[in-house]
């Protein structure tokens, strides 16, 4: 990359692990003297922070968009299934630890579009509330393509289809189809994953500002099969970050220390059956397919307007 852009590489920083001391605060700064000892990746100190490090351990983050890391070991594993081989990260010395990265695009973008483009809520807060309202979906899916599907499908020709709908369907059933989205999104993300490392989850670690949700955690765990575990903690990615530079200095000892301190909030088992998650999964997919190929060489200015 760099001969084609003709950059020289003694232009670029060396690699460096992601705990160790490159320097300290500037002077006349407001760190003069504190020493700069950890650099992780935004969605690499989550998993590091939520003591993701064992091969198969997982979380995802739940905010706009999702972002789920599978911890690979010291060996990367290069995807056939459209997801990202990532360095996770490096203490000091030790070998690298790499991961599989699948991101979603549209997940609370989805509720943040339900309260401000139909005005069906007021608050994001209240779409759990309204959710609630119904038992299940009333047999609709919404698959929020709004500007393509990433991972693992990669289509960039798709757009956004809410399907499934009668009479029935009211604004409860569609608050659910939208918290659903989200689950069923990140099940085909952690179905990728397991085909790539060929390592079947057992819990994934949750964090970000939808994990308040109860009714999306629990339809999580049931559309996945296992457990989901929400922690004990504020902003996941400034802690592990924060945790990185602690063990460069000598403030923590190692990764034990990070696993000792994790203290978990929540768990939702999965209640679900197994014929009916593999109902709704088969559902989900068959909604997906009517996405496809939306997009058919449109006019520029018209494609630009309606993909803002």
């Amino acid at each position: 990359i760099a001969a084609e852009m003709t950059i020289p590489l003694s232009m670029l920083p060396e690699i460096r692990s992601s705990s160790e001391v490159y320097g300290t605060g500037r002077r006349g700064g407001l760190l003069f003297g504190v020493p700069i000892a950890g650099v992780l990746g935004h969605q690499q100190a989550a998993l590091f922070s939520q003591a993701c490090f064992e091969v198969g351990d997982a979380k995802n983050t739940y905010g706009t968009g999702n972002d789920m890391l599978l911890n690979t070991g010291a060996v990367p594993v290069i995807s056939k299934q459209g997801l990202l081989t990532t360095v996770a990260y490096k203490i000091g010395d030790q070998p690298a630890v790499y991961a599989l990265e699948g991101t979603i695009a549209v997940t609370g973008a989805l509720v943040q579009w339900l309260r401000d483009n139909l005005e069906m809520i007021s608050s994001a807060a209240e779409i759990e509330q309204l959710a609630a309202t119904v038992e299940d979906n009333g047999g609709a899916y919404f698959v929020p393509a709004f500007s393509g599907l990433d991972a693992p499908y990669d289509r960039a020709d798709a757009r956004g289809a809410l399907v499934g709908l009668t009479r029935f369907v009211n604004k409860g059933h569609i608050a659910r189809a939208v918290l659903e989205a989200t689950a069923f999104q990140t099940r085909e993300v952690l179905d990728a994953m397991t085909a790539d490392s060929g390592v079947d989850l057992t819990e994934v670690m949750a964090d970000g500002g939808m994990v308040a949700n109860e009714e999306l955690m629990q339809f999580q765990a049931d559309i996945l099969g296992v457990p989901v575990v929400r922690t004990r903690a504020g902003d996941q990615v400034a802690l592990g970050a924060a945790y990185a530079a602690g063990i460069a200095v000598g403030f923590w000892s190692g990764v034990q220390d990070v696993i000792d301190r994790r203290r978990e909030d929540t768990r939702w088992a999965p209640m679900m059956d197994s014929d009916e998650r593999a109902r709704q999964y088969r559902m989900w997919k068959k909604a997906v397919t009517r996405t496809f190929g939306w997009v058919d060489d449109p006019d520029p200015a018209l494609f630009s307007k309606y993909s803002t």
